[in-house]
């Protein structure tokens, strides 16, 4: 059996953080996730999945996400039910996500010529790595040959 969904959307609120009676975190939060056509008035809809997420990605959603970021998702589609307090079953669909992906940097963080410095109040970021393509490297030897007598 398969069970897998991939979404990419937006958050439409902060993530909300609990613990369960064993102290086990969990996260949850509603994405926005837009259809790929329009409606009859020429308006893009979108729709509004819950997605949860447990202990070690539960904080890490917590304490890095907040509404608007955009995200990717990955995990399997859970339907629950229980009985409300009119003795009514209800239903609940969601996604329990494996793997959270932040897709845009951090919008507490100013992009200056001197490079980047958090907004006053925001969580102190490590630099990202120095570029990786080794162009800066004394030992990178450039190929001089013309492009066309390159191999590949």
């Amino acid at each position: 059996m398969l069970n897998k969904v991939v979404l990419i959307g937006r958050l439409t609120r902060d993530p909300e953080l609990r613990y369960t009676a064993s102290n086990i975190s969990v996260t949850t939060f509603t994405l926005a996730v837009d259809r790929n056509f329009t409606n009859q008035q020429g308006e893009r809809e979108a729709d509004f999945i819950p997605v949860v997420t447990w202990r070690s990605l539960a904080e890490t959603c917590a304490k890095y996400l907040s509404k608007g970021r955009l995200v990717a998702v990955s995990g399997r589609l859970q339907v629950r039910s229980y009985e409300d307090n009119a003795g009514q079953r209800r239903y609940v669909t969601e996604v329990v996500a494996d793997e959270v992906q932040f897709l845009e940097r951090n919008p507490n963080i100013i992009q200056s010529g001197q490079g980047q410095q958090p907004h006053p109040g925001a969580p102190a970021v490590s630099p990202a790595a120095p570029d990786s393509s080794g162009m800066d490297d004394p030992l990178f030897d450039p190929i001089d040959e013309d492009d066309d007598d390159l191999p590949f």
